[in-house]
């Protein structure tokens, strides 16, 4: 199930809302976790058992490491001292946890890409016969990058000393499957929410907020992202097409992403809101960044910082050197980049921006961004960031290498690309991506202008949400791309 369908907005919202707010506050939470077991189940109600199981060890794991038995009962375990001595008992049940969500990941995220490399590989050095032929393909369940990284959050928290063991395995389960999150983040730690577990206020400014906040998520879902992700899909399924197509289809991509996920955040934080919970800001108006280091403050912020706090610290961060600094830099953007999709060119696509991010630090502050006046940043920021899209979209390697070619205008595109110009140059998608680059670099973020919502502000939420209803009952094209990653 999807936040941009009828079924879920007329529907399953409604009644989750009504079933939420009726039931007495100590049977909240096992009501949210049937709905998100029904969200999250409606495609495939196999995910669902595969998820109640990871969260049964992931629970178990956390009393161990905290030290309790398991209860049933409400409350919650004292924190263990930060920097404390660990039992041997504790680290290895912080390496089960561990070990047990990176292999649930790997299996199902990785096994196909796995078999397909080796067989290339052999084939390549002429060994056909060593090829592995198996009928057996593994189908990724949705959200399963997400709710693992919730789930080793929660074990590191607890082994640290940020948090406390939640005694109540329904407390806890209701933080993994939580259906606003569930599927497509933000990725939220267990540390920011776990008093939210116990205690939560309910007002009907918060209430209100969420709804402004799901509103001008779904306008930016409907009436920005899909035309944008048309645009996209039309130049990049392309057998080959010139530097004007191809930076079109580029710029598609860029504002097609940024408005698919973070309308999808934006979603999930309103939903939230609806439900007394709070999550932090996962967009910080990216496109404005003006370096690489920059931008990665600002895009895909519960990621970037659990890449920083759970592995790039973990490794040594920046204080062993410059060699290991820089090193350190590299692998977590590779595996980033792995995280989000089973590919080279995702693995390509973080090395690019783990190159970057080293060049940049090893220049200092006196780089060559610095030189520059502060639109010039931003743009050439953007421009970098756009040819990374291209190994982040393309279907294959080649595919990316020739698109690139095209952007620098080393590729012929012949007469056929005209049909292209057909597709992608009609006035909705053109006014589509006026109004992308109009949001996106001059009005305000949905997190500042939600603050307070006046009548005003109502109002137009309120038509947005109108207006992309009405839209998406007459589109045939809405992805949401995030679910793949």
């Amino acid at each position: 199930m999807v936040f941009s369908s009828h079924i879920f907005v007329f529907y399953f919202l409604p009644l989750a809302l009504l079933l939420y707010y009726v039931v007495p506050r100590r049977g909240q939470h096992v009501i949210l976790v049937l709905l998100s077991y029904v969200f999250y189940g409606w495609a495939n109600p196999l995910f669902v058992a595969l998820m109640i199981v990871s969260t049964l060890c992931d629970y178990a794991t956390g009393l161990v490491i905290s030290g309790q038995l398991p209860s049933l009962r409400g409350g919650d375990s004292a924190a263990l001292v930060r920097g404390g001595p660990r039992t041997a008992t504790q680290k290895a049940a912080l390496a089960v946890a561990i070990v047990l969500n990176l292999a649930l990941l790997g299996f199902f995220k990785y096994f196909n890409f796995g078999i397909d490399s080796y067989n290339t590989l052999v084939r390549a050095v002429g060994h056909d016969e060593a090829a592995w032929n198996s009928f057996f393909r593994v189908t990724l369940p949705l959200g399963i990058s997400f709710y693992t990284f919730h789930a080793m959050s929660y074990a590191i928290d607890v082994y640290r000393g940020d948090a406390r063991a939640i005694r109540n395995y329904v407390d806890y389960a209701c933080y993994v499957a939580m259906y606003p999150q569930l599927v497509a983040g933000p990725i939220i730690r267990f540390q920011d929410v776990a008093d939210q577990l116990q205690a939560r206020t309910y007002t009907a400014e918060k209430f209100a907020r969420g709804v402004a906040f799901f509103s001008f998520g779904m306008a930016k879902k409907i009436l920005l992202a899909n035309p944008c992700g048309k645009i996209a899909d039309s130049v990049f399924g392309a057998a080959a097409i010139d530097w004007l197509d191809a930076w079109t289809g580029v710029l598609g991509y860029a504002f097609q992403i940024y408005f698919d996920f973070s309308a999808y955040s934006d979603m999930a934080i309103g939903l939230a809101l609806m439900l007394g919970f709070v999550f932090a800001k996962n967009f910080d108006s990216p496109y404005c960044a003006q370096s690489i280091t920059d931008f990665w403050r600002r895009w895909h912020i519960s990621l970037s910082t659990w890449l920083r706090d759970y592995l790039y610290v973990p490794l040594g961060g920046n204080r062993k050197g410059t060699a290991r600094t820089y090193a350190n830099l590299a692998t977590v953007m590779v595996l980033g980049g792995l995280w989000h999709g089973a590919s080279w060119n995702f693995a390509i696509w973080g090395a690019i921006h783990g190159a970057m991010l080293g060049f940049e630090r090893a220049q200092g502050k006196d780089n060559f961004y610095s030189r520059l006046p502060a639109a010039a940043k931003t743009s050439l920021t953007f421009v970098i960031v756009c040819f990374t899209w291209v190994f982040f979209r393309a279907e294959t390697l080649p595919q990316a290498v020739a698109y690139c070619g095209s952007l620098v205008g080393l590729a012929h595109a012949g007469p056929q690309s005209g049909l292209i110009a057909g597709v992608i140059y009609q006035p909705y998608y053109l006014a589509a991506l006026v109004a992308a680059a109009l949001v996106t670099w001059t009005c305000p973020q949905t997190w500042d202008f939600t603050r307070r919502v006046t009548a005003p502000k109502a109002a137009l939420a309120l038509g947005l949400l109108w207006l992309s209803l009405i839209v998406l009952t007459t589109q045939s094209y809405n992805p949401f791309i995030y679910f793949i990653f």
